[in-house]
């Protein structure tokens, strides 16, 4: 596993994390994948904005792939990096940024989502938006905000910044959960209006597109987590989590451990898959996931999603499509063939019946073998 020191500098007016290390391809390519990672080809370093991540949250993302560390370099020294690396652009024109009670607060929420088993993709997009709050009220004491000032800060974001109301969802969540979960108060000592979402239908592919899809991933790797996701209508961070237990060939289901929500659940193993998987088996020898990555840990959801849209991009398909699409289609495909949509609920995990009926308004069987009323009338011929 690849030791990472990282370093907070300044590089204009905004924080970074500095990330240092020996060459390796294998780390740039897990670097790559955090959001706004930039290469300084000058100071030849790694860097990315400091309200990405916490070291918690880095660790926590690339468990059993990298670790990082917080250097312990002095202010002089860091002072003499900067001075070398000077050359960046904007100039680099600080060095730690010392500790806060800001800072405080962030490691204690971190904590508490990873504790309580919450996602890596839900614990990044939380303490981001957490993070974000306590920038907004700089040197504020944020634990004696009020009601008002609160609503003010999501107005800010709608109003001023523009984001979507899905943006402001997660903002919302994320103050909720610091308030309600790590202060302890309870829901009554503030409201928080909730924008109302609109209703967008998933996009879904037809079933010759899904054969496409799977005929065109040549390694039998690729193939075998594609097919399995769509024929499971599992998401993607379910298929890197499947362990070689959770698939019972005796009984022929999947057994899905701590899904959405950190609820367990049974799904379909396909029949038509068994044999594929047999000889996945044998080839590659997982000997604890189901899907390895190269170093031997978990498969990434970067390269699943990085094997689909090259598949994809072969097929020619030209909708906006990614692996979740995959889900989509098993649940509209499945209700098209008649499964009861009760069925599909519990095979997809859903909590309400709600969020599964939306694949009502995305089939299209039957729809366009209704008759038009003017097919009925009898106009003759003048």
């Amino acid at each position: 596993m690849k030791t990472i020191e990282t370093t907070k500098i300044l590089i204009g007016e905004n924080p970074k994390w500095k990330l240092t290390f020996p060459y390796d391809k294998d780390a740039v390519e897990l670097i790559k994948t955090i959001s706004g990672a930039r290469w300084e080809p000058k100071g030849k370093f790694w860097h990315f904005p400091i309200e990405r991540g916490t070291i918690a949250w880095l660790n926590h993302k690339f468990e059993g792939k990298l670790l990082f560390k917080e250097s312990s370099s002095s202010a002089d020294q860091i002072k003499k990096d900067v001075n070398r690396e000077h050359s960046v652009k904007g100039g680099v024109t600080g060095i730690t940024i010392s500790g806060s009670r800001h800072e405080d607060i962030q490691s204690e929420f971190m904590k508490s989502l990873i504790l309580k088993q919450y996602s890596p993709r839900t614990i990044e997009t939380y303490t981001i938006m957490l993070r974000l709050f306590l920038k907004y009220f700089n040197d504020r004491d944020v634990n004696s905000l009020s009601d008002e000032e609160i609503r003010e800060y999501l107005l800010y974001l709608l109003n001023k910044k523009k984001v979507s109301l899905s943006y402001q969802n997660q903002a919302i969540n994320a103050i909720k959960y610091y308030y309600e979960q790590v202060l302890g108060r309870v829901t009554k000592t503030y409201y928080l209006a909730r924008p109302k979402r609109s209703i967008r239908y998933p996009t879904v592919l037809s079933e010759e597109e899904v054969i496409q899809i799977i005929q065109q991933t040549d390694n039998l790797k690729h193939r075998m987590v594609i097919s399995l996701i769509y024929s499971a209508g599992l998401r993607i961070g379910e298929a890197v989590n499947l362990k070689i237990e959770d698939i019972d060939t005796k009984m022929g289901y999947i057994m899905v451990c701590a899904g959405k929500g950190r609820k367990d659940r049974r799904t379909l193993l396909s029949k038509s898959i068994l044999e594929e998987l047999r000889l996945y088996y044998q080839v590659y020898r997982p000997n604890k996931w189901v899907f390895n990555g190269q170093d031997g840990g978990q498969y990434s959801d970067e390269s699943i999603q990085a094997v689909f849209r090259k598949a994809v991009l072969k097929c020619g398909i030209l909708k906006h499509v990614t692996v979740h699409t995959l889900r989509h289609s098993f649940a509209t495909h499945l209700l098209e063939h008649g499964v009861n949509l009760r069925y599909i609920q519990t095979l997809l995990g859903h909590s309400s019946s709600k969020t599964t009926e939306i694949y009502t308004h995305v089939t299209n069987k039957g729809l366009f073998d209704i008759k038009s009323p003017l097919d009925n009338l009898d106009l003759g011929k003048k």
